[in-house]
């Protein structure tokens, strides 16, 4: 929805996330994924969030991923991740990674828990065609680390990316130019936030209800992401009680997408490609 829009921008959407199942049994709420021309450069977000062990303890065995970026922002409990590359640690409460998976990296992700809550959200961002093939990396950022903006009157913000409130997140040097912020409102709390207007931007309600856009009509519940349409900030705020959401935006790449499992490329003949090496041993040597 790339566009030179002003103004400020309202729900265009609004859908449920819903239950689903990923990994080697995980149980978690799927709010998104799929390519859509809205949503882009985003591809999947997954809220999961459970203290029924059985629900997570099996997490996200040894798997591939090529040509997309991995967002894991854990706000309760503790993940374990390892990879082909030799890397490897535990991101807690608050902490954030940021993965990008390039031409290709094998990963796992698995509780460090055994009982307790475990809550957190992983994001799949695309890359362009031309950085599909670039080399992995990682950007893990602590939750000490993690500034707070003061973004309106009785609203705050956790900058992961992007800028907000005059600070600047600490992820840095994504192509396609995103914001992700983690906004709290409190009874009564009212956000303004400028966007450029070429950026896709989406919200999603973790707590409470929030209302959004130049009316502040039509609010939406905790559990649902709001797709905004075209303008150049946002407005948010909330009464009776406290609130919670997810802010993201990001820069359409609008070109073709293949996908299939954990790998995106822009083309069948590429996905076929990525597959096939993944089978023959050959996929992290490629680049």
């Amino acid at each position: 929805m790339a566009n030179s829009a002003v103004g400020v921008r309202a729900v265009i959407k609004s859908t449920p996330a819903t239950p689903t199942t990923e990994g080697a049994g995980v149980k978690l709420n799927r709010i998104f994924g799929r390519a859509d021309p809205r949503l882009d450069p985003f591809l999947l977000l997954d809220d999961f969030r459970s203290d029924k062990p059985d629900d997570y303890i099996k997490g996200f065995p040894w798997h591939p991923h090529r040509g997309i970026e991995t967002i894991t922002y854990m706000l309760r409990g503790e993940m374990e991740h390892r990879d082909s590359l030799g890397n490897g640690g535990v991101l807690r409460a608050g902490d954030v990674q940021w993965m990008t998976a390039g031409r290709g990296i094998i990963h796992e992700e698995m509780p460090h828990q055994t009982d307790g809550l475990l809550w957190g959200f992983q994001l799949w961002a695309n890359l362009p065609a031309s950085h599909k093939m670039m080399p992995p990396r990682y950007q893990d950022i602590s939750a000490h680390n993690l500034p707070v903006a003061q973004v309106g009157p009785g609203a705050r913000a956790r900058v992961i990316c992007g800028e907000a409130g005059g600070v600047r997140g600490p992820v840095q040097e994504i192509i396609t130019d995103p914001t992700y912020l983690d906004v709290s409102l409190s009874s009564n709390g009212y956000m303004r936030h400028p966007l450029p207007p070429s950026h896709n931007a989406m919200v999603y309600v973790v707590a409470g209800s929030v209302r959004f856009g130049p009316e502040e009509k039509g609010a939406v519940a905790a559990g649902n992401l709001a797709m905004l349409g075209p303008g150049d900030r946002i407005k948010a705020f909330t009464s009776g009680g406290g609130a919670r959401f997810l802010l993201l935006a990001g820069q359409p790449l609008q070109e073709p997408v293949a996908w299939r499992g954990p790998i995106v490329m822009n083309t069948d003949q590429e996905l076929e490609l990525a597959f096939k090496q993944f089978q023959d041993g050959t996929f992290l040597k490629a680049g």
